[in-house]
């Protein structure tokens, strides 16, 4: 069953850990009449051990994390929740207030990790003194960051220390690899892989499809192991029905051999240099 599937997990600086595998929510929330079949994904995936949610106050202006927060009902315990702050609300006095709305919205006392979604207006010093503050008062349990790239985190406050930075990777998306990666590497902070999948566009790449065929896959199970390849990086793919995050959730069984990195490789060249972040 794939309910016994080991599922890897992944440490944080903090010494906490979290499933290497879980759940994003982008684009979930917005429509009533597919409430009860997102409901059901979310909590299969917690069922999977699938536990961390990803969601954030900018999605549908606060209606997943409403959703998020309905199916961890009687069992917030179980869960790592994750949401954001958007950027020009994060303020000394708005990040507290932002952090206090989605707290309301998801009906719990507290989020486990909280990160500024990208860097905007405010001063990224004012941001960390504010997320730290929130964790001193137990509102949140750590704090973290989301597309920054390297010049972005060598301009956080001496000695801060994110959890995690939360950035788009995926096979077409190779960019961290060069310069990120080891920078977060350096700060002990894994990287957070959000759309892996590049929300379904690579589904139909040749290479990909026979990677797959060879191991009688889908692509989407190989685009995730892929990702999942490495020790340190965390995929919160979205999945909105129930058969979505059990196909998800079997990448984890996936073992991609050196031919098939080879393979992808040449059809996603790695990048030989420095490349601007990319973000959608």
């Amino acid at each position: 069953m794939t309910a016994m599937t080991p599922h890897r997990t992944v440490a944080l600086p903090s010494g906490r850990t979290v499933p290497a595998l879980g759940q994003g929510t982008w684009y979930m929330g917005d429509d009533p009449g597919r409430r009860e079949e997102e409901l059901r994904a979310l909590r299969t995936g917690i069922d999977l051990g699938m536990t961390l949610i990803d969601t954030a106050e900018m999605y549908g202006n606060g209606a997943a994390e409403e959703l998020v927060g309905e199916a961890v009902r009687g069992r917030r315990d179980e869960v790592f929740l994750v949401s954001k702050v958007l950027p020009w609300n994060a303020s000394a006095r708005g990040t507290v207030t932002a952090c206090h709305d989605s707290l309301r919205r998801m009906d719990t006392g507290h989020i486990d990790l909280y990160l500024l979604h990208w860097r905007g207006p405010v001063p990224l010093e004012e941001t960390v003194e504010a997320l730290e503050r929130l964790e001193r008062e137990g509102d949140i349990g750590g704090w973290g960051v989301s597309n920054l790239d390297v010049d972005d985190l060598d301009q956080l406050p001496a000695g801060a220390r994110p959890e995690t930075d939360q950035v788009l990777y995926n096979l077409t998306r190779r960019g961290p690899e060069y310069a990120l990666f080891p920078r977060c590497r350096e700060l002990a902070a894994p990287v957070m892989a959000y759309s892996p999948i590049e929300q379904g566009r690579l589904l139909g790449e040749p290479a990909l499809a026979a990677v797959a065929e060879a191991h009688g896959v889908s692509p989407a199970q190989v685009a995730l192991a892929w990702v999942l390849r490495h020790e340190d990086v965390i995929a919160i793919p979205k999945a909105a029905t129930r058969q979505h995050v059990e196909d998800n959730h079997a990448a984890l069984r996936l073992e991609l051999t050196d031919e098939d990195l080879r393979t992808l490789d040449a059809a996603f060249p790695p990048p030989a240099r420095k490349e601007p972040l990319e973000i959608l």
